[in-house]
């Protein structure tokens, strides 16, 4: 049984250094997941993979099946996530190519399917959510940073928007007013939806950009790209440490 799952986002839709071992595609209760899923072994350690917008790219943020995908992860035996996200840096030290292990999210997106507890499948239950992050995986996390001398932000705020358009400067302004650090769009539902079937979650958020109205002129996908690719290598690194840790 594998109990480790990474869900990779935009500029991880393959785990590199994965060596695979199976294929599934799996039958659940909310239909079919974003992409197969993938076990393989990563640094010597056993783990699923999941692409969550699709392989090839192609799921916007406000149409990802996250209830399929959190379930299809759980039918397979996987209790703890680490889920990597591309996002906007809002706060000064949030730079391009940067990354942060948030403790704390603020929803903004709107009409997800946002629970399992909305149908017959479950009795209704009110889950605790004063901590989204799991705090022994976040700490595993940023013990694997300090292994491989990588310098991450301990905390942040997730800012979690509906996409798949990026945001005006007003609204970054008012998250920015509401305590936000970062900004994304797909840190939500998927963290809630993991609490409710009882699995430990994390996000490992590299930022791609500088949020709107942080920089003179627009947001152009050459840049993102570019400090993906930067912020995805320290991403490898750090998941290299975790395993070694774990």
């Amino acid at each position: 049984m594998t109990h480790l799952a990474i869900i990779g986002g935009t500029g991880l839709t393959q785990l590199g250094g994965l060596t695979i071992s199976k294929r599934e595609t799996l039958a659940t209760p909310y239909g079919a997941a974003s992409a197969e899923f993938i076990t393989g072994e990563l640094f010597g350690k056993r783990v699923v993979f999941l692409a969550r917008h699709g392989n090839p790219h192609r799921i916007p943020p406000h149409n990802i099946n996250y209830c399929a995908n959190i379930w299809g992860l759980k039918q397979l035996g996987v209790e703890r996530i680490i889920a990597v996200a591309a996002v906007g840096g809002i706060t000064t030290s949030m730079a391009p190519g940067h990354i942060a292990i948030p403790d704390q999210i603020i929803d903004y997106s709107y009409g997800r399917k946002h629970t399992f507890f909305a149908d017959d499948n479950f009795p209704l239950t009110h889950i605790d959510f004063s901590f989204p992050y799991h705090a022994k995986l976040r700490a595993e996390l940023i013990a694997a940073a300090q292994q491989v001398g990588l310098s991450i932000s301990e905390t942040a705020t997730y800012g979690c928007t509906q996409g798949p358009r990026l945001e005006t400067i007003a609204e970054i302004r008012r998250m920015e007013q509401d305590g936000c650090d970062l900004v994304g769009m797909t840190g939500m539902p998927e963290a809630a939806l993991a609490r409710e079937l009882g699995m430990e979650y994390a996000s490992l958020s590299v930022i791609a950009n500088w949020a709107a109205g942080k920089t003179e002129g627009e947001i152009s996908m050459a840049e993102i790209e570019h400090n993906l690719q930067l912020g995805m290598a320290k991403a490898a690194d750090l998941l290299k440490g975790f395993m070694a840790l774990s």
